[in-house]
């Protein structure tokens, strides 16, 4: 999944001509900037990152798309089917598509694009979107010269057989890492990228901004825009300022705004609101030491002030978790009953562990703001339950593999998902196969919870599978391999003459092309 611990990120469209910094009142440009740090790249092979890919999002187009409600539609591909045995996607591609080079769009750019992917030689780092694809993990592996799972039998049609059914395989496809580029691109390709997207690529001022043109001749109609300018503030309190001067249409309002805006009349009036798909928890290495027991874990869940937290720290901008499924995603369940705060349960379950005196344990944190102080509520929170917690602080990366490696007692993370559907969070988070690198520092394991999530994963009756998917997380939330805190709400303010904004769901939903500025 794509995940940052950078939590101030900035949301913005900036009031200024494309030529410069001077706002007007009759200008056609947008202006977006929700990101502090430069993208990795404008490659889609290279899409490891938020800023990247939502920049790729702008150039490139992948056989789906997802909607801001996270809804799969139609890109490059106009229609799909799929075998009845599930392992086989056939789509049928748009005619006429160029790329904005002028060269045609035709379907063995599909082909190429995805082994472009999957080669070792790219070192992108992020092929797994496509390892369901028969013979795509060996060959990215170096074990296999050919992918067997792809073809292309005409100019308008592409065949992609899996190794075992995968019912969210489309939503995988809508990840900027499956975007589609031309045959033979340049060595600095990620710098001076060409796709068929909505907005073409005019120049990238690194650590300022990257600025595009609409694509008058985009097959799902122009931007109503003229331009876009991707620009990077690495401070919330100066996109804060420029909104209220009037310098900045749309604000992703900074978590520690979020009270201002929300109790001020004039400034309430302009918020927009919606359920985020990424989550704040606390894994639990449940492989080390005390916190094997089940019990041990389930104290720590009722000795930590996640409410506490969440409207203190996080200006209450989300909702307590019950689980790790969203309840905005099917398979989310928003009855099921949370950990409330209860410090003598907590010590009534560590002395029917045999931990009548407390237990000694290290969490890990990201030095980034808010990381920092929702670690010390936690560690102060657990002391009155007896659990002593000693403070590890190390920059984003550091921390990351020091759980990965299994070295972390408990590690403070948030989680953004990559494509809607509960298996994102489900299956990286807890399933056994990924444990460690794959995404479950918690390194659960449950045989049951194992064989259910894998059946749903194949499942393609969708009311089936999402009863699968709320089994799973009862389950998993049972035996308590996390501290469960809080999914986020976006929060957004919008100038009164931007219209059609739409919040985004998933962060490469919001493509900017039906807003427009009405002075």
């Amino acid at each position: 999944m794509m995940r940052t611990q950078r939590l101030p990120h900035v949301a913005l469209l900036v009031a200024m001509a494309c030529t410069g910094g001077e706002s007007s009142p009759t200008r056609r440009t947008l202006i977006d900037s929700r990101d502090t740090y430069d993208p990795r790249s404008l490659d889609p092979a290279l899409s490891t990152d938020v800023p990247t890919g939502r920049a790729v999002g702008y150039v490139f187009d992948g056989l789906v798309r997802f909607t801001p409600d996270a809804q799969v539609v139609p890109g490059l591909a106009r229609a799909w089917d799929v075998s009845t045995d599930g392992l086989t996607y056939t789509f049928h591609l748009r005619t006429g598509v160029k790329f904005h080079d002028g060269r045609p769009f035709v379907a063995r750019n599909v082909v190429n694009s995805f082994r472009r992917v999957l080669d070792p030689a790219t070192k992108g780092g992020r092929g797994w979107p496509l390892y369901p694809i028969a013979g795509a993990k060996d060959y990215a592996d170096g074990k296999g010269r050919t992918i067997s799972g792809m073809s292309a039998p005409n100019d308008t049609t592409v065949v992609i057989t899996l190794t075992e059914p995968l019912a969210i395989f489309p939503k995988l496809l809508a990840m900027p890492v499956a975007a589609i580029v031309p045959d033979s691109v340049p060595s600095n390709f990620g710098e001076r990228p060409v796709g068929t997207g909505p907005w073409k690529f005019v120049e990238w001022k690194h650590d300022d901004y990257i600025r595009f043109a609409r694509n008058d001749a985009y097959f799902d109609g122009a931007p109503k825009a003229d331009s876009l300018m991707a620009r990077i503030v690495p401070e919330p309190s100066t996109a804060v300022a420029e909104f209220e001067s009037g310098n900045v249409d749309v604000l992703y309002v900074p978590e520690g705004e979020t009270r201002n805006w929300e109790e001020t009349d004039e400034k309430k009036a302009m918020l927009e609101s919606a359920p985020a798909l990424r989550m704040m928890y606390i894994a639990i290495n449940t492989t080390r030491g005390p916190l094997a027991d089940v019990r041990v874990r389930q104290a720590l869940n009722y000795a930590t002030d996640a409410r506490g937290i969440l409207n203190g720290i996080m200006s209450g901008r989300g909702n307590l978790s019950a689980g790790v499924v969203p309840p905005a995603l099917p398979g989310g369940d928003s009855t099921r009953k949370g950990y409330t705060r209860d410090v003598a349960k907590a010590k009534q379950l560590l002395a029917a562990a045999g931990h009548r005196n407390g237990i000694d344990l290290e969490l890990w944190s990201s030095q980034t703001p808010p990381f920092p102080r929702i670690a010390q509520t936690v560690q102060a929170n657990l002391l009155e339950a007896g659990v002593r917690v000693k403070l590890v602080q190390r920059d984003a990366s550091s921390m990351r593999e020091a759980a990965r490696a299994g070295q972390t007692d408990l590690a403070l993370k948030d989680w953004f998902a990559d494509y809607p559907d509960a298996e994102n969070f489900l299956y990286p988070l807890l399933h056994s196969a990924n444990k460690g690198v794959g995404g479950n520092v918690s390194f659960y394991s449950n045989g049951q919870f194992d064989d259910l999530v894998a059946r749903s994963r194949r499942e393609q009756d969708e009311p089936k599978r999402v009863s699968m998917y709320s089994q799973a997380d009862q389950m998993a939330f049972n035996d308590a391999p996390m501290i469960y805190l809080f999914f986020y709400r976006e929060l957004y303010a919008v100038q009164p003459w931007i219209k059609a904004f739409k919040v985004p769901t998933i962060f490469t939903g919001q493509r900017w092309t039906d807003v427009q500025i009405q002075r």
